[in-house]
């Protein structure tokens, strides 16, 4: 048994080439994130946000530091490992669902179990369950044109939990949505917190959702603030 955090960043900085000189968007970063807690990511648009979750999920590399998860340094691997990496142990929902509009819920579910080498039997099981922990038993063989906004959000929360990550990453998960909608979508993400001990952390503008967190982070100027109650 070890104790290592789930998460822990060294010395984190990003820099993007811009047309006379490298953009710095991130600099010197230092980070923990425990497993199980819940933790907001806030700041003004543009101040980095997205870019330090896509490093989490390594989606993108920093231009310097370490990010290790588990105590695995995530910088060092290749990109066949990073991808691996991703398919077993993140779990990642966006603003916009990304669902399939040609198929239904359930094979929309179904997909990151198939494309891991599951069968497809075991892949549609697991979405029937991943959309029942999501309350959408009853919508899982309707097409995702048919869904409400509501409704396409919670079917892609269900393919991002699909294959039990060991972490949520949410990127504006309610920032598409009415506030009644938003509401449902935030506290969907807190039972799934309670009930299969999953990680959340969540990029956000939603003030209310931001407040329910264990923690708040604040990126500013590149720079990252923990927020005190």
């Amino acid at each position: 048994m070890n104790n290592f955090p789930l998460y822990e960043l060294r010395a984190v900085g990003k820099e993007f080439a811009g047309p006379g000189e490298q953009v710095v968007v991130l600099r010197n970063i230092d980070m923990r994130v425990e497993e199980g807690e819940t933790l907001a990511i806030i700041g003004a648009s543009g101040s980095g946000k997205s870019t330090l979750l896509h490093i989490l999920g390594t989606l993108e590399t920093p231009s310097s530091g370490e990010v290790h998860f588990r105590g695995k340094d995530l910088v060092r691997l290749n990109g066949r490992e990073r991808a691996g990496f991703r398919n077993r142990e993140i779990g990642f929902v966006f603003q916009f669902h990304h669902l399939l509009p040609e198929f239904s819920a359930l094979e929309n579910v179904a997909m990151p179990g198939i494309i891991s080498g599951m069968s497809r039997a075991e892949a549609f099981a697991r979405a029937e369950e991943a959309l029942a922990l999501t309350g959408l038993s009853g919508r899982s063989s309707h097409r995702v044109t048919t869904l409400s906004g509501g409704e396409r959000q919670r079917a892609a929360i269900a393919r991002a939990i699909l294959l039990r990550p060991k972490v949520l990453l949410a990127d504006e998960p309610t920032g598409s949505l009415d506030e009644r909608n938003g509401e449902k979508i935030g506290s969907l993400l807190f039972d799934l917190n309670h009930e299969l001990g999953m990680t959340l952390v969540v990029v956000t503008h939603n003030h209310d959702l931001a407040l329910k967190m264990n923690r708040r982070l604040e990126l500013r100027s590149g720079e990252l603030y923990e927020q005190v109650d």
